[in-house]
């Protein structure tokens, strides 16, 4: 007897009604993406293994899922090294291809290869799955879409302050509220660790610190001193780990607090502008905040870092973050060449839209109408009318077969269907409401009518 089939960890099917539900989001996003003038493009789902290693940190590429090469993979392998268990160098040998982790390093390198096509600066938006080997649980997949807003070739601060704005624009339509949008600086962190004499350990400093809201202070200050961060330097910024107040007032104490150190002070200016003129131009309704403690724990942010939380009702990480990167591209060959972008979590907002009830009823209506199959004797002029129906883009459908009456009405309930045409005669439609049991008969001009009214 056959095994039931099934499919791996951290991935999932999809129903009619929830891919109905994400294309309901992705389709607000873009809209968003595109009034704000973002351009669309794609890549690979896997792209050179060099192109991706060694870019998101040591934990970062841990999760990247390799592929292996294909045939004879073990070919290519001395037989001393197949003895060996260093799988670092055996893995370089067995696979040259990696599923894509995220967008943004592609999207740097597409920028790259492409650099003689574009017209700088370059606004790009990207919908498409990525991929990490992470231990799943609620809202965190193996497989998963990311909904990217990025812009390149600008050092302008208003790309931030757009940036924010999209982020609000988007939420708003899905209304969403309060979702807080978290704002840190790259450039503060490394003040903070200069002035505590660990910027050598800069990376291990923002690594632990970003984990605060997980694992707490003890824990932060655990791993701080375990790679090498002596006690009294963390004496020196206890006021982290409880930085409460406005904006305003947070700065103010980084501004004691960075005194000594021009690249922090660097930060605060940024973070002064750009929080300024969100505040002046106004959201919709999400919230802007200054945190400290974010740092996002990726290598290649170098200027503002976001991150977006969730409602507090609802129990989820993070639905969305980014930020400036203004040495990416160098990895590449293409120096000075400045880019900040967002990333939306789309399957945590689906998450989230549903525990909120936030989901239209009308999202996952496919067909608004199903004709009735009563024999040959009406399916052809049934076919003409669903032929005019969809001219004018009324979702519609004729049962396929000429089945008991009953089986094709519970087929139009199980299915979501709200109408049905019961009976054509003499040009003359039966149309029957299925909820409210309501039935009518009209002509094909009062049978429009009445769909697209609904439509």
């Amino acid at each position: 007897m056959a095994s039931k089939p099934s499919i791996p960890k951290g991935t999932r099917d999809f129903s009619p009604a929830e891919v109905s539900k994400r294309n309901y989001i992705i389709s607000i996003m873009r809209t968003h993406f595109e009034k704000f003038g973002y351009q669309p493009i794609e890549t690979p789902s896997f792209e050179n293994s060099e192109t991706l290693m060694g870019k998101y940190g040591e934990e970062g590429d841990r999760l990247i899922f390799k592929i292996l090469n294909s045939g004879d993979y073990l070919d290519k392998v001395p037989a001393e090294q197949l003895q060996t268990i260093n799988y670092k160098q055996l893995t370089g040998k067995i696979s040259e291809k990696a599923l894509r982790y995220d967008l943004t390093v592609p999207f740097a390198r597409y920028v790259v290869q492409h650099q003689s096509e574009i017209e700088f600066p370059f606004k790009r938006y990207q919908i498409q799955p990525v991929w990490r080997a992470d231990r799943p649980q609620k809202g965190r997949f193996r497989e998963f879409f990311q909904c990217d807003a990025d812009v390149v070739g600008s050092k302008s601060l208003w790309q931030e302050v757009e940036l924010v704005q999209l982020y609000d624009s988007v939420f708003a339509e899905l209304g969403l509220k309060g979702v807080t949008i978290k704002i840190n600086n790259r450039k503060i962190l490394a003040g903070i660790a200069a002035v505590i004499g660990a910027l050598d350990k800069l990376i291990d400093f923002t690594v632990a610190l970003d984990k605060l809201d997980k694992i707490g202070e003890d824990g932060v200050k655990k791993e701080m001193i375990e790679k090498g961060i002596s006690e009294t330097a963390l004496e020196k910024v206890q006021l982290l780990f409880n930085f409460t107040g406005t904006i305003q007032e947070k700065l103010s104490k980084l501004s004691t607090l960075l005194s000594s150190s021009e690249e922090g002070k660097k930060g605060i200016e940024e973070l002064q502008f750009i929080c300024d003129n969100v505040t002046k131009l106004g959201l919709k309704q999400s919230v802007l905040d200054l945190d400290v403690t974010l740092a996002r724990g990726l290598n290649y942010y170098t200027g503002a870092i976001f991150e977006v939380s969730a409602p507090k009702e609802v129990a989820m990480g993070s639905i969305g973050g980014g930020g400036r990167y203004d040495d990416l591209t160098g990895i590449f060959g293409l120096k000075d060449m400045s880019g900040v972008g967002i990333s939306f979590g789309l399957d945590r907002i689906y998450l989230v839209l549903e525990e909120l009830n936030l989901f239209p009823e009308t999202v996952t209506t496919s067909t608004q109408v199903m004709f009735l199959n009563l024999g040959e004797s009406q399916t052809f002029e049934a076919m003409q009318t669903i032929t005019t129906l969809r001219n004018k883009n009324i979702k519609c459908e004729m049962y396929p077969d000429a089945a008991k009456i009953d089986k094709q009405f519970k087929h139009a309930e199980r299915r979501g269907i709200p109408f049905v045409v019961k009976e054509i005669k003499d040009s003359k439609f039966t149309f029957k409401d299925i909820q409210t049991g309501e039935q009518v008969e009209v002509d094909l001009d009062g049978l429009l009518e009445k769909l697209e009214f609904r439509n």
